[in-house]
């Protein structure tokens, strides 16, 4: 199937203007307080304060404790930069107070990236009880000091994350093809889009090496395509499938523009515009958490299931190919990319950075994880 064109004549989507909040950090489409965990002991208590107060929301996760080595490293700078991302007025950082992750110095790494922060441990305080209502009133704080202007900005001025969770037919053939000509569109505008999923790159080193503007990118990606190679593949098996298909094919969401950074999980995008590569799996939660702490703002989810989670730091843009799942999820999609157009897609965009809901930010479906290195101990 050819992918929709935009037309000559048409007023540019990507350059109408929209209301945002210009952080430090970025420029974000949300204004929401974090109440982190900074250990999997203390994510309900920290779910319960998120609940109790309006703007708050959670990033509850499985890590924080009996980490080693690269896998605390990485659950540590993950977090760390997901408190950063420009959706986000501040952040509540809640402790156990036994972790190998502590809340103390976790905290002061956050204000130290100009990110208002409190902090408290459970044990600290006095148990449970006592925390969820101490951290209650520190969140109540940050939310209301959270009451920013907004000032006119545009989609050129965001960093947008994409991330396809499969390479079914209707993926490639219809969904793709749209996203890939909005992320050209998105670049040509001046913005930086962030793309995920490094699996799929591990039959095509040398072609996606073959992507990057400089050597050393070239490198990082042929790098991660080798060690990604020797990993088993994913429950959808994009590994193998991605051997089965050209270069071209697997990589449709991403548009035309060479790589220009590859990101670690975790880190921050620094180019101040154009593509970048994050390498991260495709699952979903974990890829949108990388995106998440890369710096976007919100986030392109092609996916011909229909995966109806949406994430608590960036509202997520559900794009369809697949004519089944929109017709029996047509409450959980956003996007059905059979009917809509790259300029389309923009408007779409533009409406959910401008603070209209997206369906899941419409249900509360929301989930967080963080990827692993290796086993936890």
């Amino acid at each position: 199937m050819s992918a929709p064109t935009r037309s000559d004549d048409a007023a540019d989507p990507s350059s109408a203007p929209l209301a945002a909040y210009v952080r430090d950090e970025g420029v974000g489409v949300r204004n929401r307080v974090l109440v982190v965990p900074s250990v999997i002991c203390s994510h309900i208590v920290a779910q319960r304060i998120a609940d109790a107060v309006d703007g708050a929301v959670c990033a509850p996760h499985d890590h924080g404790c009996a980490q080693i080595g690269a896998d605390h490293d990485q659950t540590e700078r993950t977090l760390l930069n997901v408190t950063r991302n420009p959706n986000l007025a501040g952040a509540t950082v809640v402790g156990l107070g036994c972790e190998h992750l502590q809340s103390g110095p976790f905290a002061e790494a956050v204000a130290d990236h100009g990110v208002p922060v409190r902090e408290l441990s459970i044990q600290e305080v006095g148990g449970s009880d006592a925390c969820i209502e101490a951290g209650t009133e520190a969140t109540r704080d940050l939310a209301a000091a959270a009451a920013a202007d907004r000032s006119e900005a545009s989609l050129g001025d965001l960093t947008v994350g994409v991330v396809g969770s499969d390479l079914a037919a209707s993926t490639r053939d219809v969904a793709d093809p749209v996203v890939g000509e909005t992320v050209d569109a998105l670049r040509d505008a001046g913005a930086t889009v962030a793309v995920a999923g490094t699996e799929r790159l591990a039959p095509h080193a040398e072609a996606a090496a073959d992507r990057a503007a400089s050597d050393p990118v070239a490198e990082r990606l042929r790098a991660a395509a080798e060690r990604t190679a020797d990993e088993p593949g994913n429950v959808r098996g994009l590994v193998r499938r991605a051997a089965e298909l050209p270069f071209d094919e697997v990589v449709g969401s991403w548009g035309s523009a060479p790589v220009e950074e590859f990101v670690q999980y975790g880190d921050r995008v620094t180019v101040d515009e154009g593509l970048a590569v994050v390498d991260t799996p495709s699952r979903f939660e974990e890829a949108t958490t990388a995106l998440a702490a890369a710096g976007a703002s919100v986030v392109v989810h092609v996916t011909a299931e229909g995966i109806p989670s949406g994430h608590p730091i960036v509202p997520v843009l559900k794009v369809t190919g697949d004519g089944e799942t929109a017709r029996i999820l047509p409450d959980d999609v956003d996007v059905d990319a059979r009917s809509t157009t790259p300029d389309g897609l923009l408007d779409e965009l533009r409406r959910v950075a401008d603070g209209g809901r997206t369906a899941t930010e419409r249900h509360g479906l929301t989930k967080f994880a963080i990827n692993r290195v290796g086993p936890s101990m």
